[in-house]
């Protein structure tokens, strides 16, 4: 089953601001900001299944809007959109120094937050590659999908 989900033309038109707003760190204008620790930006989602299976600490921050977060989300993600991140990641402060996968629809906004969090000293935050979407298709197929 595919689902079909509709933004109001406010949602729209504050992503499409964020995005085209060179200054803003979010922006898809902004260049990649390299983390203190060397590796790589992006994660598979059978490394993340394994790693969570293991017991290992990480943390999931879900970087999609609400209505996605409420319609699909992994279990213990925590959600701050992207469109709010640069006004709530004070929230976020505590997990400075914790391995993070930030996910989104399909990876592309958590690969921008991931690098923006990295510019802001959260060395240890990756991207989740291909999103609640992959993880939909290789690790729980009774996710629902849109």
């Amino acid at each position: 089953m595919r689902l079909s989900l509709t933004f109001s033309a406010g949602q729209i038109q504050s992503a499409a601001d964020v995005y085209n707003d060179a200054s803003n760190p979010l922006s898809g204008r902004a260049g990649p900001r390299m983390s203190e620790r060397n590796f790589p930006i992006e994660i598979d989602c059978r490394t993340v299944k394994a790693r969570l299976d293991a017991g290992d600490p990480l943390v999931l921050l879900d970087c999609r809007e609400r209505n996605e977060y409420d319609f699909v989300r992994l279990e213990t993600a925590r959600l701050v959109p992207m469109s709010e991140l640069s006004q709530r990641v004070g929230e976020l402060d505590e997990l400075r120094d914790a391995e993070m996968v930030v996910y989104c629809h399909h990876g592309v906004r958590s690969r921008q937050v991931a690098n923006w969090l990295r510019g802001q000293g959260f060395a240890h935050v990756q991207s989740l590659a291909g999103g609640i979407d992959r993880w939909a298709q290789e690790i729980d197929a009774t996710l629902p999908r849109y």
